[in-house]
């Protein structure tokens, strides 16, 4: 799972280095060797809210009528590294697809996926306007954006030799962590015991796989909020839209409340979209997602506290998640 990773506030200004710390010498010059000739690097500014990469927004000057930015993602961690080539293939190749829709998606520039030239892998691309928001004030209006945007997501039409891998799962029974001491071992119980079963039967389409309010970027206010980008596509999978639906629910629960993660199936259905018609079935995909987040969604808390949303600590964030699974049951169970 990964954090927003497009977009949010610059926590530093290091002018042209492009770390301020790290060796991105070899890194440098591959970028450069992507810019139009009178452009150079002009000042570099990281960007908060990420979880498996480095991200950074490369202003650029020179450039015939007017300066431009670029995004920089920079793969790291070691896992990450060790999984670089398949991501950042699969993201530029998805970014290439997209170019010739009507999802809002970043233009690839460059991809460097094995490290062949720079010292980590990395992907450039363009810069899209606007921002993150994850506060709890207009989260109504946003979600309604964000279940028709999904819809348009996963109307997405692809050849089969477009066509992404198979979705994976992100969590097996064996995996999921319930909190320590919790007063309802038995939901937890039951909850492993519906994705122990074998998966239920689905209609395939074009998934985003990792769309949550992170990686969706908005510009405007009332009537004229957008949703102007959208981040991260990674993970972009085929499978059931019923688990891009699952995703985004329950990253609205931690972030806003239950009755918004519970909504938003709802939400997604009224704009079009077509779920699994047995309760069961959804059921087996919403839970499949949500426990991928036990105990303590620490991979998303962490990103959104630093986007400003300190009151989501690992005590809120577990009882929603709980409370969460026991809203399932109770209405697709």
């Amino acid at each position: 799972m990964h954090a927003n990773e497009g977009a949010g506030g610059g926590v530093a200004d290091h002018g042209a280095d492009l770390d301020g710390g790290r060796e991105w010498g070899a890194t440098r010059s591959w970028v450069e060797k992507q810019l139009a000739e009178a452009e150079r690097i002009g000042r570099v500014v990281p960007l908060r809210g990420g979880w498996s990469s480095e991200m950074r927004r490369l202003d650029l000057v020179g450039a015939a009528g007017g300066g431009r930015s670029l995004v920089l993602r920079s793969f790291v961690k070691p896992f990450y590294v060790r999984h670089a080539e398949g991501l950042l293939n699969r993201e530029a190749a998805v970014l290439r697809l997209l170019g010739g829709t009507e999802v809002p998606a970043a233009g690839l520039v460059a991809v460097d996926a094995t490290a062949r030239h720079c010292e980590h892998p990395s992907l450039l691309m363009s810069l899209l306007p606007g921002g993150v928001r994850l506060d709890d004030r207009g989260a109504e209006e946003r979600a309604e954006l964000l279940a028709r945007q999904l819809v348009r997501i996963h109307r997405v039409a692809v050849t089969a030799r477009e066509r992404p891998r198979t979705y994976q799962p992100w969590v097996s029974p064996e995996r999921v962590t319930p909190p320590a001491g919790t007063g309802r071992p038995g939901l937890w119980r039951r909850a492993v015991e519906v994705i122990g079963q074998e998966p239920p039967e689905y209609e395939g389409c074009f998934l985003h796989r990792d769309f949550h309010p992170g990686n969706v970027l908005f510009t405007g206010t009332g009537d004229a909020l957008r949703i102007s980008g959208v981040v991260d596509w990674v993970e972009t999978s085929w499978g059931p839209a019923d688990l891009d639906v699952a995703h985004c629910s329950t990253a609205l629960a931690l972030l806003h409340g239950v009755p918004a993660g519970m909504r938003f199936a709802d939400r997604y259905v009224a704009a079009g979209g077509v779920l699994a018609g047995e309760p069961a079935a959804h059921l087996h995909w919403r839970l499949l997602d949500a426990l991928g987040f036990a105990p303590d969604a620490e991979k998303v808390a962490v990103p959104w506290r630093e986007l400003g949303r300190t009151d989501l600590t690992a005590d809120v964030l577990t009882r929603r998640l709980e409370e969460y699974l026991a809203a399932l049951f109770d209405r697709y169970g």
